[in-house]
């Protein structure tokens, strides 16, 4: 089995493509959106053929994800790891493309980069209502790509050093194989919290953005949550 990212996730759906996989609560808007396993591989998919096809970019190119805990970063950072593409956090920088929340492309403007695409972050995936000058809607332009992608070879440390790491903080959190596990996004808000270190444990992911504390008993309980990161 390949010992990167992406590789992992590939294992991982492999293994059980029905299980849920990632579950996001967004508790100011009543949002609520599950993802199978080949239900988040069919996004990331998309995305890494939007990268490839789209954009044009190979291993060893960057992007830039300016971009909170959510179900749609999962899918934007899996799908950068799968086609090889190295994901910047700190900067501003140059990348060859740049992802970012609609409420952050002020932000964006000082990231010197190519394609721009920008995210709403909306329940059930809905598009931007005005799409920013010289942006592309992330989710309209997603849906038109293929359904499926052979993860690239990585290069030499590509991914790997991000597997390394997640196998780490991973077991710092206490995560085991089968586990469901609850985090509050406002408090893990890195992904090698909220998205690689439940993914190499074996784990499944129940995100809760803007968690009301008064829900968290009966979220715990609905969920079948094993472990509280909250």
């Amino acid at each position: 089995m390949n010992d990167d990212i992406a590789g992992r996730f590939a294992a991982t759906v492999a293994a059980d493509p029905t299980r849920p996989l990632l579950t996001w609560y967004d508790d100011a808007t009543g949002d609520r959106t599950e993802l199978s396993g080949a239900t988040l591989a069919n996004w990331v998919a998309k995305t890494a053929n939007l990268l490839v096809d789209s954009a044009g970019l190979a291993p060893g190119d960057t992007a830039a994800a300016l971009l909170p805990p959510h179900w749609q970063t999962a899918a934007v950072l899996l799908g950068c790891w799968s086609a090889g593409v190295s994901v910047a956090f700190d900067g501003p920088a140059p990348v060859d493309v740049l992802f970012a929340a609609a409420d952050r492309v002020d932000e964006a403007a000082a990231w010197p980069s190519g394609d721009r695409f920008a995210l709403s972050l909306a329940p059930m995936a809905m598009p931007l209502r005005e799409v920013p000058v010289g942006w592309v809607d992330y989710v309209v332009e997603v849906r038109a790509h293929g359904d499926h992608f052979t993860p690239y070879p990585r290069r030499d440390g590509q991914g790997a050093d991000l597997a390394v790491r997640a196998v780490a903080r991973a077991a710092e959190l206490g995560l085991s194989a089968g586990d469901r596990v609850l985090l509050d996004a406002a408090r893990h808000p890195e992904p090698l919290d909220w998205l690689l270190a439940p993914l190499v444990a074996g784990a499944s992911t129940v995100l809760c953005g803007r968690l009301d504390p008064d829900r968290l008993p009966g979220r715990v309980a609905a969920e079948r949550v094993t472990v509280t990161l909250a």
